[in-house]
């Protein structure tokens, strides 16, 4: 196979190393394919192992873990373990649950929660020693929590509390960059999964009411994960990309 495009060339990240957490799919093989494009190495780590090796064949990662992200102390061991300092992180693991409250177990929706909290948590500790100075954590979450609607108390609380997560991150790994990208629906596997036959409909109905009149895809988010990483005035906030859905409902 052929050396993807601008890998080990020059480019924007060019003899950086991005570590790419959930990297086998979605907006993380995306960011991992632009990354490679702009001339960085890449570091991918996700649950699957077999779409991980799908993404190591095309991309040529440095190295490849294939674990659960939301087993802490295997996430602590995997950045411990890599060989040197790193330019980057972006934790894309996990997907968002919908429950309505009364078939909603408190013990799940406490491991969802916490989970998420506790994932992010585990990824900053490790990043201390890590990341170099004015390098970057970067989080993808969501802004579908934002807007109440039955189910949705789980999400929203972890779409509450991730903006002011990565305030204080920030604050606390400085020199390192903390930045968090809220993305509203993303045509990708996941959202496939979740959606099943409803997909096209949904497709369609975006297209229909965004204003930009298209459904944002992985390359899109990719493209602002690739600025956040390399803009180094940067850090603290959240940056939305979700083609105004927020400002025309559901």
């Amino acid at each position: 196979m052929s050396e993807p495009a601008g890998a080990g060339g020059g480019g924007q990240l060019a003899g950086q190393t991005v570590v790419v957490v959930g990297g086998s799919a979605g907006i993380g093989l995306e960011t991992a394919r632009q990354v490679r494009a702009a001339g960085g190495d890449v570091v991918l780590a996700a649950r699957n192992p077999e779409r991980l090796e799908r993404a190591a064949r095309e991309l040529k990662p440095l190295s490849t873990a294939a674990f659960d992200a939301h087993d802490t102390d295997r996430l602590e061991r995997f950045f411990a373990d890599l060989p040197g300092q790193v330019d980057h992180v972006l934790v894309t693991a996990g997907a968002p649950a919908y429950t309505p409250l009364d078939e909603l177990d408190p013990a799940d929706a406490g491991r969802a929660f916490g989970g998420r909290i506790a994932m992010t948590l585990a990824v900053a500790r490790a990043c201390r020693e890590k990341v170099r100075p004015g390098g970057t954590l970067l989080l993808v979450g969501g802004t579908g929590g934002r807007r109440p609607a039955a189910g949705m108390a789980v999400i929203g609380a972890v779409t509450a509390a991730l903006p002011a997560l990565t305030a204080d991150l920030a604050l606390e790994l400085a020199p390192v960059r903390v930045n968090l990208i809220a993305a509203g629906f993303v045509d990708t596997p996941l959202s496939a999964s979740l959606l099943g036959d409803q997909l096209d409909a949904r497709r369609e109905h975006l297209r229909r009411t965004l204003p930009i009149r298209r459904v944002v895809q992985p390359a899109d988010v990719a493209a602002l994960a690739v600025h956040l990483m390399v803009n180094d005035a940067l850090t603290g906030a959240t940056y939305d990309i979700d083609g105004g859905q927020q400002f025309v409902g559901d």
